[in-house]
């Protein structure tokens, strides 16, 4: 059985993923790449569908019992843990190296003290724990196949298979080192290079330490930030500059439920803001790549322009369902791709264009075609800002007038105006400064409830929504305006949960409500930060930083955040780790340093 989803930690290479247990075990790994078939599907399922577990020995049926400590090497992605058995103590070094050749994973077992009886049980299923490989031994290595994958095995240990699974069985003393090495190479290829597991570990603390060094922000959250800052880079395809939005897909938003999604996916609006969280703190170079990404996805086509894409700008997403996995906790369906991809999110545009701007006002190198596209976002934008959208929460039922989606257009035209302002691009200023005034007078007159003094989901509703916490953040209202703290004061009176945490929205519970889906949610983390960004904005500095610091406390012992958290079963749910849960952490953490409240 799979761990709680805050029970796992998180090791990759900046091209794929691994989610490791307490107990020692992966339970998610995708090769070689975040949207490739996972080899260990075990989160989604059961140990028949993938896993690999290094720790110590216990009795036939008893249950792996899980790591006495475990931290991350200094600000890396090395994962260290330690189990106090009777006998003595073990640790697990868990990593997988910057990419250079075959995608690996690396596990190194050491003996601190005593001497531990240690077994490692590999079970490999290819395509999500469906299909069982063939697995046999070439010299010294043990090789699983199926179809074009192969999954290499190099080793210390003796090795033997039983029940479809390859087992180690050895024990360590004070410094010895086992190590186990898993490499993936195309089936028709030649085999891959043989590992070096102790050169690989001097090579990836390296990086991580060389990487952090970049980091400009110094203040009193720098362990928060820094945290942060290390899972989105790991969130980073490398060779494309494409950010997912988390490694996994399918973890529900309600445990039991059927809000479960693929996010292993390149979100544009998830992407932007991960681009601006990196601008600010010191990452021009994520930026950079970033933005090349951009443009190769979108390329001659921003008429068209998807809300997501393949890490490698892929355009087609198809979402099915693989009914073999009964899903996280019985959370079913399990899906792969994601058909919110075709939907009309206007939000993205002004998203996107707020992250182009940001580029260039932090000085990144200028790209002409970035801003040809910005250019041609606004054409399209000019012409069809007042239709219904699905909005930012790509709802599955009736497209609406969102007031979050039309301030964002707005956002979109009034970063283009600056662009040409600063005389980086031509356009025509002055019918796009009466179209800026006009969507700003749409969405005071039809988003706002005068008698409620708040602004509203959508166009006519009375509903609210989180994503109206962005308006002062946008700049397009300034934060003492009434409608403003309106807002803000209605969304912690309807939308907070009893400790403070927001929701998206209402959710209709077992009917079928504004997102066209049954079941509730959690709160959403990103929400209750932007909460405590607005609260600081206004002048509530001591309720921003006692409400940003609970979020805080949210975090797993590892410092990761998934989309959500359950109030009622005190628990992380939704896809995990989050980019859009760990930007605005690193935002609200700057705008509160700034605040000079902290000494930061």
């Amino acid at each position: 059985m799979a761990g709680r989803i805050e029970d796992y930690a998180l090791i990759g290479d900046m091209q794929t993923a691994a989610l490791v247990c307490r107990d020692g075990s992966v339970d998610w790994l995708c090769l070689p790449r975040f949207d490739s078939h996972a080899v260990f599907a075990g989160l989604l399922g059961t140990e028949e569908h993938g896993f690999w577990r290094v720790g110590p020995t216990v009795a036939e049926d008893a249950e792996a019992p899980p790591a006495d400590r475990r931290r991350y090497r200094g600000d890396s992605l090395i994962l260290e843990s330690e189990w106090d058995t009777p006998r003595g103590t073990v640790r697990v070094t868990d990593f997988m190296p910057p990419r250079d050749g075959a995608p690996q994973i690396i596990r190194i077992v050491e003996g601190v003290s005593g001497r531990v009886a240690m077994r490692s049980a590999l079970r490999m299923r290819f395509s999500y724990g469906r299909i069982v490989p063939w697995v046999h031994k070439v010299g010294e290595r043990t090789v699983a196949v199926a179809g074009p994958d192969s999954v290499w095995l190099d080793t210390d240990a003796e090795t033997h298979g039983e029940s479809l699974t390859t087992y180690s069985e050895f024990t360590v003393s004070p410094g010895d080192r086992i190590t186990f090495t898993l490499s993936w190479q195309p089936s028709h290829k030649e085999p891959p290079a043989l590992p070096d597991p102790e050169g690989s570990l001097a090579a990836t603390a390296e990086f991580w330490s060389e990487w952090v060094d970049h980091c400009t922000y110094h203040g009193p959250y720098r362990e928060a930030v820094v945290r942060s800052l290390i899972t989105l880079k790991a969130l980073t395809y490398a060779p494309t500059g494409g950010i997912v939005a988390a490694p996994t897909t399918s973890l529900p938003e309600e445990i039991g439920g059927v809000r479960n999604w693929d996010y292993r996916y390149t979100w544009l609006r998830d992407a932007a803001i991960t681009l601006s969280s990196m601008l600010r703190t010191g990452y021009r170079e994520e930026a950079r790549a970033w933005r090349d990404w951009l443009l190769r996805a979108v390329a001659g086509d921003p008429e068209n322009l998807q809300i997501m894409y393949g890490i490698a700008g892929e355009r087609e997403l198809g979402e099915a369902e693989l009914d073999w996995l009964p899903g996280y906790e019985n959370s079913g369906p399990v899906r792969v791709g994601n058909g919110a991809a075709n939907q009309l999110q206007l939000d993205v545009y002004g998203e996107v264009t707020e992250a182009l701007h940001l580029a260039h006002m932090t000085g990144l190198s200028r790209n002409d075609y970035a801003s040809l596209l910005q250019i041609k976002l606004i054409n399209y934008l000019e012409k069809h800002w007042d239709q219904p959208d699905e909005g930012i929460w790509e709802v599955r039922g009736p497209r609406r007038h969102f007031t979050h989606s039309k301030v964002m257009a707005w956002v979109a035209v009034d970063r283009t105006i600056k662009l040409i302002e600063s005389g980086d691009a031509d356009g025509p200023l002055e019918r796009w400064r009466e179209l800026r005034d006009e969507i700003h007078r749409d969405v005071c007159e039809k988003g706002y409830d005068p008698e409620r003094n708040t602004f509203t989901q959508s166009y006519g509703s009375q509903e609210l929504d989180a994503s109206l916490l962005l308006i002062p953040q946008m700049g397009f209202l300034p934060p003492d305006d009434k409608r403003v703290i309106g807002t803000i004061e209605a969304i912690q009176r309807e939308l907070s949960t009893e400790d403070g945490f927001v929701l998206r929205y209402p959710t209709a519970g077992e009917e079928a409500g504004v997102d066209g889906l049954e079941g509730d949610e959690g709160a959403f983390l990103a929400c209750s930060f932007w909460l405590a960004d607005d609260l600081a904005m206004i002048g509530r500095v001591d309720e921003a930083r006692t409400l940003f610091e609970k979020l805080l406390s949210l975090r797993n012992d590892l410092g990761l955040l998934a989309e959500e958290w359950d109030p009622r079963l005190q628990r992380q749910v939704g896809n995990f780790p989050q980019a859009f849960s760990h930007v605005p952490l690193i935002d609200t953490a700057l705008r509160l340093t700034a605040s000079g409240a902290y000494g930061g």
